[in-house]
């Protein structure tokens, strides 16, 4: 699936989810602005990376919470490198330069981690084991089948659609700010389908 076909896909999948089914909608609007219960909403982002079609309904609330903290869970292991590099670049950092390349170090190993981290957490996803989030070599094969510069180009496009209609929204005076809340679960759905049809094109 080139990534024009699987950005059109995720779209109509997150569509066919959400548009019709308000109440849904704004159940999940609701649950994904309040601090903790919003794991809710990342847990149902871990049902739509399993490749269930048509999107699953909400249900089962608990198993949804412990899903989502999983995925957070999961996405901050992964950073953790990446705390490391930042405080081994603030100690060593005597200079402008030795600052700079401080930083670009910086940046490739936090690219390097969410690249392992996506396809880290829909493992979780399908095989719904813990352990299964952090097997490099598994994970390292799935990104060279899938492509790595293909894998990174898709990614970074994505981050560009939502990124863009984000600060679009955000340029809207007094009711942008509540857009982006309300348009946040179609993101999330979008995305996380998006990530799994990238991970399925293997």
């Amino acid at each position: 699936m080139e990534i024009g076909e699987n950005l059109g896909a995720s779209f109509e999948y997150a569509k066919e989810a959400l548009v019709g089914k308000w109440v849904k909608w704004i159940l999940l609007a609701i649950i994904g602005i309040i601090p903790i219960v919003n794991f809710i909403l990342f847990g149902y982002a871990i049902r739509v990376l399993r490749g269930i079609k048509p999107a699953p309904e909400l249900g089962e609330y608990v198993q949804l919470f412990i899903d989502g903290l999983m995925y957070f869970i999961i996405a901050f292991v992964w950073m953790i490198p990446v705390f490391i590099v930042s405080m081994i670049v603030g100690f060593i950092s005597g200079s402008f330069a030795g600052m700079i390349i401080g930083l670009l170090i910086m940046l490739i190993v936090a690219l390097l981690c969410g690249l392992f981290a996506y396809i880290g957490i829909v493992r979780f996803a399908r095989m719904e084991k813990f352990g299964e989030a952090f097997a490099f070599g598994a994970i390292n094969e799935k990104i060279e089948a899938i492509g790595w510069v293909k894998y990174i180009i898709a990614l970074i496009v994505v981050g560009i659609v939502i990124g863009v209609i984000s600060f679009i929204l955000m340029l809207i005076p007094i009711i942008g700010w509540l857009l982006m809340l309300v348009l946040m679960p179609f993101f999330v759905i979008f995305q996380a389908r998006y990530i799994c049809n990238l991970y399925d094109s293997a």
